[in-house]
């Protein structure tokens, strides 16, 4: 079993910053992309940040420059700093990861979510 952890998030004013973390942890052989997703009321899950096992990172262009994704390879965890918060940001975030759970094991993961929300 694989189990994707989150930590975080919470009520916010406009302007103001939270971090989330997400922990993998079950049998692991290895992690590959880890990120985070969000899904606002009546719209559809949309990536907000990814990082590879590399560094590489890639972001929503909404979120460019206030967010910022960082992973711990070593324990298996992503984390999420959100800066400069708008109502927009407000949504339910996701972790995601693909994790091998041998060499030849590749799965999708997601955590159970945690609110955001941002007041105005």
């Amino acid at each position: 079993q694989v189990q994707l952890v989150e930590s975080g998030g919470g009520l916010v004013q406009t302007g103001g910053s939270l971090r989330l973390s997400c922990a993998a942890s079950g049998s692991i052989f290895s992690v590959d992309g880890m990120g985070w997703y969000r899904q606002a009321p009546g719209k559809q899950r949309e990536l907000v940040a990814a990082i590879t096992s590399g560094g590489p990172t890639n972001y929503a262009d909404s979120v460019k420059g206030r967010f910022t994704i960082s992973r711990d390879n070593a324990k298996n965890t992503v984390t999420l700093q959100m800066n400069s918060l708008k109502p927009e940001d407000t949504a339910v975030y996701y972790c995601n990861a693909q994790i091998k759970r041998s060499w030849n094991r590749r799965g999708d993961y997601w955590g159970q979510g945690t609110q955001v929300t941002v007041s105005s």
